[in-house]
């Protein structure tokens, strides 16, 4: 009984230690996060652009949920085309909360001109992202840098 006993808890730690190395970081976790809202962006795909936000998103320009929501469908009905492009992506995290920062350029088609319509080609938009882990999940309940940026019509 006690070689069972023993092999049973070498298993069981074994396990224990396989699971917490193989288990991403949430650094990793909100990493993967923005590069899957950006390819979303890249589709126009706005359920998966809004998986990543929080119900609670609240930003100094006045968007909430909804209204981003309702922004951004409208943004991706006129524009076609649409690039994202992101560098120097540090993320800190503390318990619950973490902010991400990000240098960002979007590129896209609006009838017959294309253009930047976040950054340009000398100088990205600096963007802060301020991320909340509801339940278990990394969502975007803030995001600051935009100022006049905010969906330009597409500029050569």
């Amino acid at each position: 009984m006690s070689k069972r006993l023993t092999i049973g808890l070498l298993f069981l730690f074994a396990l224990i230690v396989t699971l917490w190395l193989l288990w991403p970081s949430d650094e990793s976790r909100i990493r993967k996060l923005i590069k899957e809202g950006a390819r979303a962006a890249e589709s126009g795909d706005l359920e998966r652009v809004m998986a990543k936000v929080s119900f609670n998103y609240r930003d100094d320009y006045g968007m909430t949920y909804l209204y981003l929501k309702e922004t951004l469908k409208r943004e991706f009905q006129r524009l076609s085309d649409i690039s994202v492009e992101y560098e120097n992506l540090k993320v800190q995290v503390s318990e619950n909360t973490a902010v991400a920062e990000v240098d960002m350029r979007v590129i896209a088609t609006s009838g017959n001109e294309t253009g930047y319509i976040i950054g340009d080609i000398k100088s990205p938009l600096p963007l802060r992202l301020t991320l909340d882990k509801e339940r278990t999940k990394w969502l975007i309940v803030k995001a600051e840098g935009f100022g006049d940026q905010r969906m330009r019509k597409p500029a050569r």
